[in-house]
């Protein structure tokens, strides 16, 4: 794999652009949020915590004065909350450039969401379902628009059983089910730019993975946070393939981005390939059809 040189100097000015970023109080979320308030973008915080998210307002208007950041509430473990922020987003904005679908939880004990999905499952690939759905005709509206899915390399541990997305008839396994909604964000993303191909206004959909990067993301995995100490890249590389994703003048729907060195674990950007598994057609058919019939949500 070529070495990347790519980094946050290589993104172009983005005033008159609107960003929405899931979970941008920390990690991935806040780096992408800080890089591109600095690129003159209009960045909204899409996120749970508004205390937490005013703190990070406050750090980058310190550092960047102009910057034009915002936060609206959005809890992506209840549908009604992801409605609520759609419709509260749409009164204040007439156009969407870039969603990225960057929030997510890791490895955490079972529980189940507001609406009684599997929690990992239910965050990071249902709620993102259901976002983007309701925000799709805004972004088909907004020219060379585009969308990012954050995955991870735990997609290679994924294997999605559709008859029991919510785990209730099998003994849960944390770091499994985790495999299974990183690789259920690969499966959306291939299925929407599959299903989206032949639309002229369609945005462009890609998805992006950080390798290894130190986040608060590992709160749940005591190994992951000691292992952090030695192997772990800084969140200002890690964030680097999300920010390609979401820019990248070169970007087609399918494209994948992650870190180029040792076995894409650290290093900058460049394009990936996800495994085999993850192109499993009828696989993201099905989950596609059983978000649909979970989320109530049907895109335009």
């Amino acid at each position: 794999m070529a070495k990347s040189k790519w980094t946050s100097d290589n993104i172009k000015d983005q005033s008159g652009k609107i960003f929405v970023i899931t979970g941008a109080t920390s990690g991935l979320g806040k780096e992408a949020a800080r890089v591109l308030a600095n690129k003159n973008a209009t960045v909204v915080m899409a996120i749970r915590n508004l205390q937490k998210g005013q703190k990070v307002i406050d750090d980058i208007k310190a550092a960047y004065p102009n910057a034009d950041i915002h936060q609206k509430k959005l809890d992506l473990s209840s549908l009604s909350s992801i409605t609520a922020f759609v419709e509260d987003f749409q009164k204040d904005y007439n156009r969407l450039d870039v969603l990225i679908n960057n929030a997510g939880v890791m490895m955490c004990p079972y529980s189940k969401t507001e609406d009684g999905f599997e929690i990992q499952m239910g965050v990071n690939h249902l709620g993102h379902f259901a976002l983007t759905g309701q925000l799709m005709p805004l972004l088909k509206q907004t020219k060379d628009s585009r969308i990012v899915s954050t995955s991870s390399v735990a997609h290679k541990f994924g294997n999605i059983d559709l008859k029991d997305l919510n785990w209730e008839n099998r003994k849960y396994r944390t770091s499994r089910a985790y495999g299974d909604s990183k690789i259920a964000n690969l499966y959306f993303m291939y299925e929407l730019a599959k299903r989206y191909k032949n639309d002229q206004d369609a945005p462009i959909i890609t998805a992006s993975h950080p390798g290894w990067t130190e986040t608060e993301l590992q709160r749940h995995t005591g190994s992951a946070r000691f292992l952090n100490k030695f192997f772990a890249q800084d969140v200002k590389i890690g964030t680097l393939p999300t920010l390609m994703a979401a820019v990248d003048d070169n970007a087609t729907s399918g494209d994948y981005y992650g870190p180029s060195r040792f076995f894409e674990m650290w290093g900058n950007p460049v394009k990936v390939k996800s495994n085999k598994k993850s192109h499993d057609a009828s696989v993201a058919k099905g989950l596609w059809e059983l978000s649909e019939r979970m989320t109530g949500v049907q895109y335009q």
